[in-house]
């Protein structure tokens, strides 16, 4: 079995935070969003190579961080895009991809690398075999208006009967959340194309494929984060963090109080101030401030400020009066 983990992103709803790095870099916890499924990955020995499916900007940025995990099956493979408006879609990109790697006779698992999941992959891969169909992981969201952004997934048992790609009206509230399993027969995303259905969301296809073939949910509890705002990527920090904090040891706090889910990494300094579920990257400097789940990217300043909600770009320098 092949692993296509997507990370092709450019994530602009969470600008300027993502504008130079990619979100499944960032940090959570004491690792990043992407590093959990590809450690989990290089720990099945029924995955046999693992595709990072990125774009030209940031395949740099994933050359080297996947060279620093140390993690041998993950390896690049790289759209030829560099901006929004150029990309071919999850399914376009899929496609292309198993093409160029000549891996369209084999399984395949998709999952996104923007996926903070509660549950092991190994899992997932299980109930794939079991059931020897094509799989998608199902969780409740809870909320009908947060079903509206996903694809609604309707069941009888563990099959799925119909799916909905991001319905107007949806009827309840299990959505898919990007992490799929295909066997070889099922990998049929150049078809899929050829008669002209929509390249853009993964969604799109496995509403077509439960059409053509019997697909199967694996639904499951805990926690699921999809990171693609600053509030969601806050809610991943803070689930992982629970409660807890994190203050790295070359940071500089003095006379501040840190509160719960924060981060202060690398060279930051932090002086007079106090933090609320926030992170404070590397070389910024936050002082006599107030910072509530707030992002303060990187060699950014803040002075005298009360911040609640607020994203500081890289390198900026902000105070009271400014």
């Amino acid at each position: 079995m092949q692993a296509v983990v997507l990370a092709g992103g450019y994530a602009t709803r969470m600008w300027p935070v993502t504008r130079h790095r990619p979100k499944m870099l960032l940090p959570v916890g004491d690792t990043t969003v992407i590093d959990t499924i590809l450690e989990e990955l290089e720990a099945d020995d029924r995955i046999e190579g693992v595709y990072v499916s990125t774009n030209e900007r940031f395949a740099g940025d994933f050359e080297s961080h996947v060279a620093e995990t140390g993690l041998e099956k993950p390896q690049l493979s790289i759209e030829d895009t560099t901006g929004e408006d150029e990309k071919f879609g999850v399914i376009g990109a899929l496609a292309q991809l198993v093409d160029r790697e000549g891996i369209a006779d084999e399984d395949l698992l998709v999952i996104a690398g923007d996926n903070l999941i509660s549950f092991d992959v190994a899992e997932f891969i299980d109930f794939f075999e079991r059931k020897g169909t094509a799989a998608l992981a199902a969780y409740d969201v809870g909320s009908r208006e947060k079903a509206k952004s996903y694809g609604l997934v309707d069941l009888d048992g563990d099959r799925v009967v119909d799916f909905q790609e991001k319905p107007d009206n949806p009827p309840s509230t299990l959505v898919s959340i990007a992490c799929y399993a295909f066997p070889a027969e099922s990998v049929r995303f150049a078809e899929y194309l050829d008669d002209g259905n929509n390249p853009d969301e993964p969604g799109w296809f496995i509403q077509w494929l439960v059409e053509h073939s019997d697909v199967h949910a694996f639904t499951f509890d805990g926690a699921w984060f999809d990171i693609g705002t600053p509030e969601s990527y806050l809610e991943a920090v803070a689930w992982a963090l629970d409660g807890n904090s994190i203050v790295d040891d070359s940071a500089t706090v003095e006379h501040s109080d840190i509160g719960a889910n924060v981060h202060v990494m690398a060279e930051a300094t932090v002086r007079n101030a106090d933090l609320d579920h926030s992170l404070v990257f590397p070389g910024a400097t936050v002082e006599d401030s107030t910072v509530r789940n707030s992002i303060i990217d990187s060699e950014a300043t803040i002075r005298d400020l009360d911040l609640s909600g607020a994203l500081i770009g890289s390198h900026s320098r902000i105070s009271n009066g400014e």
